[in-house]
């Protein structure tokens, strides 16, 4: 699981800048200048990804690794759901339940023109 967090927190490090909205890359920049500039004793600020994104098609390479992902990005249920069905009908597939996962959201009629959708490759 530290594996994948570390993976992932390197992906929204280099993505961040591009795909957030300006009011949450300023409360990182913030929260960050407090920690490191005035060593202050504060938790690091995990920026809302759900304001980037409406969908996130995520590797499912396990449970434990779905409900990190689902704790630490502060994604709901409904958000997990794609990962969720695809371990649960295929399987760990590899990088190939991404599109498991998109074809899923597809067909519950989630996907229209103009819907952002995060994807995390291992």
């Amino acid at each position: 699981m530290a594996v994948a967090g570390e993976a992932l927190k390197t992906n929204i490090t280099t993505l961040g800048p591009i795909v957030l909205p300006m009011s949450e890359q300023f409360l990182f920049l913030a929260t960050l200048i407090m920690r490191k500039g005035f060593n202050m004793k504060i938790k690091p600020y995990i920026p809302d990804f759900k304001l980037a994104f409406e969908h996130f098609c995520v590797h499912d390479g396990g449970r434990a690794v779905l409900d990190e992902l689902e704790k630490n990005l502060e994604l709901t249920p409904w958000h997990m759901e794609p990962s969720g069905m695809t371990l649960y009908r295929f399987e760990n597939t590899s990088s190939s339940s991404l599109w498991y996962e998109l074809a899923y959201t597809e067909a519950k009629g989630r996907i229209r023109k103009g819907v952002r959708v995060g994807f995390q490759v291992q």
